[in-house]
């Protein structure tokens, strides 16, 4: 899948750079240049990053073929990220900026003169200071507002001439034309004032409108650009994360070297206080790793020898080192970086209305702000002058921005805070189905429950301890591969218990083992294995049947063919699994539990969970029906679980979660991916779908009504252009000022 154009290129799927993009139909304009290419099977566009993320087929189109395509529409396709480093993109942004700002200080030192020569050459005052004609006053105003048009407000004629040769109209093609209509009819007042009649009193210039438009709608692009910037904070939050270097020992020696050296397989010294540079297992040594930026998870996480390290996290106290497994775009914080791109530039189901509407907007304003001269000059029988401040008017208060704002500039705010609370979601369509989930279906093992048995009960039957029992079961158990028996093994060691040696071991499949253990035999398994030794328990049953109902596996352990007692294993819930699901009901959710156990285990563990329905006996192949029949009852489902065998129920929820401490399968077949494994932080991404959808609605709302109370008003004479400019630019504002509260969220 390799492309011949531009190399590293491996992938069916790139997100790029946009750059020349300013409302919502530019973002439709280049999706609709990118669609007809052959080879591309989707195109979807972001206004708020900026960026466009393609699927294609790299054996029918190149990349170069891509960046045509947006080049003809009048656009500027730039690296697929990841090609282009963390600095490019910044030095980019702040170069994009800088030139912004230094347009716009010019055009505001040169409004300021005009307004005042404007304002006040009507008074006997000014020209007792000023000794100017009205002629020379013209004069004066047009060479002052001449700069302001050509240079700080080139973009805007530029954006129009490109959109104009392939026949299209944007918010470019409003502004150029209402302040270059305003210019010109002022410029020939002035100039060749005989060609206008009425205008040689030279009363009816419009060189402060031109320039004060230019001026607002910059200072409007101007905080515009900054506040969407802090909307993308998140993302180069995470990819800051990542250190320069890494500390890796070669030869025997220790080196630092950049981190795209390092390659798996290297040993990576790392010291407290230090970030860890890419992923892998602890080789020596033992600390605490702060891994809160990239799971959520405030507390600090004990690590030691083969435990799992993520680069980008914070070693704490210890200084210990890694032996590397992933490097590169294949770590843990690369996927994660990638992911929230993905997301950020993906678009919810909300936003189509929005599109439907901003492709026929512009035309429809132009018709409009024609009709608007037309009436004023043909119908009301106004003045050539009136009429065309109106028409301008209706041009300038109709840019589409907050439109094509309203919805992605939430929509990345929304992913990149869900990312920093160890959410990380896979598109903006699932972020916005959330909302809708009536039943959440929870897988029991590893989910729910830690998905690791642990003794729980170790009870002697006769003059042996504790102690005694615990160590002839870890004894003849340490041989044998089942679950429960490392349970054993591992709860003997934490308990500081002797593991002596066993001989003659023996498995007995479905019942349990033998060995001889200090010339002793000794039987660990289930009742029937017993039965079938001829063991009696029956003193034992009580108890037994007790612990059964717990959902606790029991073993019973027999020395020398007498019954010595019994261990109970449980695979435990996790201390958070109760308040989640109490916190789901309390939001009027429905939970129930899928698992493949029995009935008396899965009620135990559901009741511990605070779950009221069960489906027990579920086998993996089945779990994927289940949900069907859930979907069959009207029910919106998201399903929960972290193994390779509910991937195909994840995929066919309406919403599926996968819990981060689970499998790769698991998580590339989820919609959702909860980096902590805490339960608690599905109320969280619920709670913060919802406010992001809030925070859409009112943007979409304002933004609609914005342009029905306003461009009415300006066709009917009741805005100046000047007021019309400064209204538009609060509003595209306003929409992404709004959309930067959801950074406060928290769970």
């Amino acid at each position: 899948m390799a492309d011949s154009h531009d190399a590293g290129v491996s992938r069916g799927t790139l997100t790029m750079p946009v750059e020349g993009m300013t409302c919502a139909s530019c973002v439709l304009r280049v999706e609709k240049a990118l669609k007809k290419v052959e080879g591309v099977s989707a195109a979807s566009v972001n206004l708020a990053t900026e960026q466009t993320t393609i699927t294609f087929d790299p054996l029918k189109v190149s990349v170069e073929r891509l960046r045509e395509a947006v080049s003809d529409a009048g656009y500027t396709l730039g690296k697929p990220i990841g090609e282009e480093n963390p600095g490019e993109s910044a030095e980019r942004y702040k170069s994009g900026v800088r030139r912004l700002k230094f347009d716009l200080i010019l055009s505001v030192a040169l409004t300021l003169p005009v307004m005042i020569v404007s304002m006040f050459s009507m008074t006997q005052w000014f020209h007792n200071v000023i000794p100017l004609g009205m002629k020379e006053r013209n004069v004066l105003l047009l060479l002052l507002t001449a700069p302001i048009l050509l240079y700080s407000g080139r973009r805007f004629f530029e954006g129009f001439w490109k959109t104009a040769r392939h026949g299209t109209a944007d918010m470019n093609t409003l502004v150029a034309v209402g302040t270059g209509a305003a210019f010109l009819y002022s410029a020939v007042a002035t100039l060749f004032p005989g060609w206008l009649a009425g205008s040689a009193n030279g009363e009816s210039v419009y060189f402060d409108t031109a320039a004060t438009i230019i001026t607002l709608i910059l200072t409007g692009r101007y905080l515009e650009a900054r506040a969407r910037r802090r909307a993308s904070d998140a993302i180069r939050n995470l990819i800051a994360l990542q250190p320069s270097t890494a500390r890796v020992i070669r030869d025997g020696k220790e080196t630092d070297i950049p981190v795209a050296g390092v390659i798996a397989g290297d040993i990576v010294v790392i010291r407290p206080g230090e970030r860890i540079p890419v992923d892998g297992l602890v080789a020596s040594g033992s600390t605490t790793v702060d891994e809160s930026m990239v799971t959520g998870e405030s507390l600090p996480i004990e690590k030691s020898s083969g435990d799992r390290l993520v680069g980008g996290t914070v070693n704490r106290n210890g200084s210990v080192t890694l032996r590397a497994t992933a490097v590169g775009e294949h770590t843990v914080l690369a996927q994660i970086v990638k992911l929230v791109e993905e997301a950020q530039g993906s678009k919810a189901p909300i936003q189509n209305l929005a599109d439907r509407i901003a492709s026929v907007f512009v035309p429809s304003v132009i018709a409009l702000a024609l009709l608007t001269f037309a009436g004023w000059l043909f119908v009301a029988d106004a003045t050539f002058t009136h009429s065309l401040v109106n028409f301008i008017a209706v041009l300038i208060i109709a840019c589409p921005c907050a439109l094509g704002l309203a919805t992605p500039t939430a929509m990345t705010v929304g992913v990149g805070v869900a990312a920093t609370h160890g959410i990380l979601i896979r598109n903006a369509g699932s972020l916005e189905r959330l909302t809708s989930v009536s039943t959440i279906v929870m897988d029991k093992t590893g989910t729910l429950t830690s998905g690791k048995p642990t003794v729980t009960d170790v009870i002697p039957l006769w003059e042996n301890t504790r102690e005694g029992l615990l160590g002839f079961a870890a004894a003849v158990e340490r041989q044998s591969e089942h679950p429960l028996a490392e349970a054993i093994v591992e709860s003997a060691r934490q308990s500081h218990v002797g593991i002596r040696e066993a001989e003659s071991f023996r498995s007995l499949t479905g019942l349990g083992v033998t060995a001889v253990v200090d010339g002793r035999r000794v039987a660990a398994g289930n009742h029937a294995m017993m039965a079938g030794e001829g063991i009696d328990v029956s003193a034992a049953l009580t108890v037994v049947a007790r612990l059964s109902e717990e959902g606790k596996s029991i073993l019973f352990v027999a020395i020398d063919g007498k019954a010595a007692g019994f261990i109970a294993v449980a695979d435990r819930i996790k201390p958070t699994s109760a308040q989640a699901v109490g916190d789901l009901r309390q939001m009027g959710i429905d939970v129930i539990m899928m698992t493949g156990d029995n009935e008396t285990t899965a009620r135990a563990i559901a009741s511990q969970s605070g779950i009221k329905r069960v489906l027990a006996g579920i086998l993996p192949a089945g779990k994927a029906a289940s949900i069907r029949s859930l979907q069959a009852e009207g029910k919106t489902v998201a399903m929960v679980g972290d193994g390779i065998n509910d991937a195909p129920a994840l995929a066919v929820a309406d919403v599926g979660i996968a819990l981060g401490t689970g499998t790769d399968i698991a998580m590339d077949a989820a919609d959702i991916t909860l980096m902590k494994g805490d339960l608690s932080t599905i109320a969280a991404a619920i709670r913060l779908s919802s406010a992001t959808l809030r925070i859409i609605r009112q943007n979409l709302f304002w933004a609609f009504m914005y342009n029905v109370v306003a461009i009415p008003l300006a066709a009917l004479g009741l805005l100046t252009p000047v007021v019309a400019a400064g209204a538009m630019a609060l509003s595209s504002v306003s929409v992404v000022t709004n959309s930067l509260r959801l950074r406060r969220f928290a769970p």
